[in-house]
């Protein structure tokens, strides 16, 4: 099969598209044939250097993907070959074939093409896990979602307003501003104008942005507020200020997906097909694709990534 290899760490030209063994699904796992991956922060990082593949994972780019059952191992649960699937992915995403194991593939909703369900896995798996297992929104409360244009913001504001719930989302353009308040947002603050933390107190903030926006974040929250940090493009560090948490009997959340042991994943993704799936079979909630790219052209699509020009999803085709 071919695959996008990363032979060291730089910039998108690090990715190259050549023929590499295939894999073999293990007990418990899933091989597909990938019809489509898509495009994560997290690949980026992957790419520099910054963000390994956790110990066992597939050594190439690629958090989730969509395709056909081609084999299963022994151990496997409820998957058969043939199957139409999507997956979350602990890398591999970026290749013609990948092991998965069973515990983390979910069918594909209903009326969404196998290539587009490439762009749900991740996004719903990190905002059912962040939003409402870790950030327990409830229906009436508020939510502010940064970098709401982007993949995992669309899908914030979507499943949020679905649930009942408030939305507030930041982004740096009015395009997108109007992008997510089509999707559902109630209000959107542009961040390179005015500032979040003067506007809009909320129950729950999800956060991309990390230490730049840490003090704003805690201004913003309510009293009894959950503030869950799931990145760092504003920095590792910031100033955290405890007498206004205490104050506000406020919490600090952070959390990453990728490295969680598969028991955990299995869980999370469960939660997705219960409660998001209905959803999206039902056309309230829908993938936000921004283009399709193929995937030997890999570092193309991370040129746009990197660009912060695009709205939701980059897909990677096979």
């Amino acid at each position: 099969m071919h695959a996008i290899v990363i032979d060291k760490p730089g910039g998108p030209e690090a990715l190259s598209w050549r023929e590499v063994p295939d894999p073999r699904p293990g007990p418990g796992e899933v091989l597909v044939d990938v019809t489509a991956t898509a495009v994560n922060r997290a690949d980026v990082l992957q790419r520099r250097g910054l963000y390994p593949p956790p110990p066992g994972a597939s050594p190439y780019p690629g958090l989730e993907c969509s395709g056909v059952v081609a084999g299963v191992g022994p151990d496997v649960e409820g998957v058969a070959v043939g199957d139409r699937v999507c997956a979350l992915l602990s890398g591999g995403g970026y290749a013609e074939k990948v092991a998965v194991p069973w515990q983390q593939v979910m069918r594909v909703p209903e009326g969404v093409g196998l290539a587009e369900a490439a762009g749900l896995p991740e996004v719903a798996c990190t905002v059912w896990s962040n939003v409402f297992m870790t950030g327990r929104l409830r229906k009436g409360e508020t939510l502010l979602v940064h970098g709401g244009a982007g993949g995992v913001g669309t899908m914030a504001v979507q499943l949020a307003k679905a649930f009942g719930s408030r939305v507030v989302v930041t982004a740096g353009s009015a395009e997108k501003i109007s992008l997510c308040v089509e999707l559902g947002a109630d209000e959107g603050i542009n961040y390179r104008t005015e500032d979040f933390a003067e506007k809009v107190r909320a129950d729950v903030i999800l956060d991309i942005v990390g230490g730049k926006y840490l003090p704003g974040n805690v201004r913003a929250l309510k009293t009894g507020g959950r503030l869950v940090v799931i990145g760092m493009q504003g920095g590792a560090k910031g100033e955290l200020d405890l007498g206004t948490l205490l104050a506000k009997r406020a919490s600090v959340h952070g959390t990453t997906l990728r490295a969680r042991p598969v028991d955990e994943k299995g869980v999370i993704v469960r939660g997705v097909v219960e409660n998001v799936w209905p959803l999206v079979d039902a056309g309230v909630i829908r993938p936000v694709i921004h283009t399709r790219v193929p995937m030997s052209e890999a570092a193309e699509a991370h040129r746009l990534l990197e660009s912060g020009e695009h709205i939701g999803k980059i897909l990677l085709v096979s």
